[in-house]
Parts: structure tokens; C-alpha cells; sequence
């Protein structure tokens, strides 16, 4: 009858969970006192319920009797077949009361309203970090511990998190994934498409300089920018006491007082250069590779930069304006231009 009246008598003194069955609370209190009277016999692991050790022995014995007639899948349990069946159907049963999001899994809808209510109930014991999962305070304990167990079978380096070792196996395979909608570009990670787009084809700078409002696409370039108003020159040279405000400028120093590093030279003409992506592009324009497409129309460039100043075409976007008049430009050459016709001439000017 307490199915139908929804009575929980049986109530915890140590949360607010409550049971219709004695049974039921004290399966329960076992999570309060730790205590777990069910031991495997093959290994060391110990349960506080009867059919939690039932559910671990098909580990050791591979049962998987549970079988989906869609694929090949077996499970060892029913409600692991229940959840994989919603793959092939497509059923979201958990849906989210405050978006429209939905779910295929409970813990997957457990996990995501921590979005809304900003609950981070997983604290690490070292340090103040909170998170919302247990897999990713899992993942961040490897940072204090310094465990690295997912180890790439092609050279020395070992990493904390799957997704590393992944992301690195494409150092040897050389897989390109993450391909451009916008042009013939390919990525073997996704971040360095989504700034590839944000770079090359995007024209939305949402980011200002605090010193003379110019507008950048990224957060970085404001901040690589702000060098040009005050003066700093992070680079310093480990032989000398020179010091630049950009990495390139430091390299050629090396290069050119002091031998450091090794020049690359272009096999057809000799041309030298001191990084890797100019002699790129440089040997890409000797044999008429032009792997930048426009995507407003069919003209091609053999560098993301030439492509860039060719979209101002397309673009109505003016960043530059005129300190004399309102009038604007979309290339800094043209207002250049404008600024010495007005200074030279004083009747336009005044």
C-alpha cells in the first residue's frame, strides 16, 4: 500500500532520505558507515549490497548474457541494454526542466543540471578546487600525484589523460580530423580549427584595446597589441643583454649575433628564413600551391594572411579611422594615405 499512498516512514538521521521499507534503510546506511560485508572471492573488492557483488562477478566471468538484436553488443547486465538500446532508437527520456536539453541516461541529466545550479560537489583535499564530476576531480588529482598512465607505444612521452595520448598519436600518424568548412584546410586538433575559423574567416573582433580602441578577434592579440603603447619587450637574449618586444625579432638576433639556431634556405633561390611557417608559405608560392580558398568567391592565396586582407573586400568591417575626420578604412595602408593628403594639404585640412 505504500506504493500507492507514497509513505517513507523509514527515515535517515544522517540525510534527508527516506524509505518505505526497513530494508531499504539499511542498504542505505551502509553509505554513511562505510560498511561493505560483501566480498569477492577472486579479487579484493567488497560490496555493501548483495547484487552489487552479484553484477561484479561477470568481470571475472565474461557473462554477458544480455544480447542487442540491432548489433553485436553484449552486456553483463539488462540495464546496461536498456541504455545502449537508446542509441539505435534515439530516445531522450530525461529532459531538463530549465533548458531543452535531453538525455538518453539519468546520470547524464544528474551531471548536466550542476550547468544551472552550479553545484560542484567533488573537492580536491590538496588544493581549493571544486568540480561537478567525479571523473574530472579524477582526472585533476593527476596534477598533484604527477601519474601519467596512458603512455604512447611510439616514443617516451606519457600523459594524464586519455585525450592527450590521442591528440599526440597524431604527431606520428599524421591524421587531420578536424577539417574547415570554408576552405581545404585539415587539423589534427580541435581547438586550432575553431582559432584557424576565428582567425582567417571570422570578422567579429570583440575585443578592444583599452589604449586607442582598436577592435582584435582574440583576447591574445589585444594583449600582444598593448605592447605597441607600452613599450615592453618580454624577450630577452641569453648572451646579451638585448631585450625585444616580439619573439621573431629575438630569433633573427640569435641568428645574426650570435649563430644559434640553423637558417632555412629555399633550394630554388636561396632565400634564407628564420621560421618554419614563412619558409612554408614562401616554398608554397614557388610552386603555385594556393590552399586558401575564399568562400564568397572562387579566388585562391597561398598564405591565411593573404586570404585575410583579400576578405576586406567582401567585408564592410572599417577598423581604421582618421584622427582628423570620421572617416574610416578597412585597410591600414588607406588610412595612412588619407592622414599625409590631409596634413599636407591645409585648405582640406582646416
Amino acid at each position: 500500500m505504500r506504493v500507492h499512498s507514497g509513505d517513507k516512514q523509514y527515515k535517515c538521521h544522517m540525510c534527508d532520505k527516506a524509505f518505505s521499507q526497513s530494508g531499504h534503510l539499511n542498504r542505505h546506511m551502509r553509505v554513511h558507515t562505510g560498511d561493505k560485508p560483501y566480498k569477492c572471492h577472486v579479487c579484493d573488492k567488497a560490496f555493501s549490497q548483495y547484487g552489487h557483488l552479484n553484477r561484479h562477478m561477470t568481470v571475472h566471468t565474461g557473462d554477458k548474457p544480455y544480447k542487442c538484436h540491432v548489433c553485436d553488443k553484449a552486456f553483463s547486465e539488462s540495464g546496461h541494454l536498456n541504455r545502449h538500446m537508446r542509441v539505435h532508437t534515439g530516445d531522450k527520456p530525461y529532459k531538463c526542466h530549465v533548458c531543452d536539453k535531453a538525455f538518453s541516461q539519468s546520470g547524464h541529466l544528474k551531471s548536466h543540471m550542476r550547468v544551472h545550479t552550479g553545484d560542484k560537489p567533488y573537492k580536491c583535499h590538496v588544493c581549493d578546487k571544486a568540480f561537478s564530476e567525479s571523473g574530472h576531480l579524477n582526472r585533476h588529482m593527476r596534477v598533484h600525484t604527477g601519474d601519467k598512465q596512458y603512455k604512447c607505444h611510439m616514443c617516451d612521452k606519457a600523459f594524464s589523460q586519455s585525450e592527450h595520448l590521442n591528440s599526440h598519436m597524431r604527431v606520428h600518424t599524421g591524421e587531420k580530423p578536424y577539417k574547415c568548412s570554408l576552405c581545404n584546410k585539415s587539423f589534427s586538433q580541435s581547438g586550432h580549427l575553431q582559432s584557424h575559423v576565428r582567425h582567417v574567416h571570422s570578422n567579429r573582433r570583440p575585443y578592444q584595446c583599452p589604449y586607442c580602441g582598436k577592435m582584435f578577434k582574440t583576447n591574445r592579440d589585444v594583449r600582444l597589441h598593448v605592447r605597441v603603447h607600452t613599450g615592453a619587450k618580454p624577450h630577452s637574449c641569453r648572451h646579451c643583454s638585448d631585450r625585444f618586444m616580439w619573439f621573431h625579432q629575438l630569433k633573427r638576433h640569435l641568428l645574426e649575433s650570435h649563430n644559434v639556431v640553423t637558417w632555412l634556405t629555399c633550394n630554388i633561390c636561396q632565400k634564407k628564413f628564420s621560421f618554419s611557417r614563412d619558409f612554408k608559405d614562401y616554398v608554397q608560392r614557388h610552386k603555385g600551391v594556393k590552399p586558401y580558398v575564399c568562400s564568397e568567391c572562387p579566388k585562391c592565396f597561398c598564405t591565411a594572411y593573404e586570404l585575410k586582407r583579400h576578405q576586406l573586400v567582401h567585408s564592410d568591417v572599417r577598423n581604421f579611422a582618421c584622427g582628423f575626420c570620421a572617416k574610416s578604412f578597412k585597410r591600414k595602408r588607406s588610412v595612412l594615405i588619407h592622414f599625409k593628403r590631409r596634413v599636407c594639404d591645409p585648405v582640406e585640412l582646416f
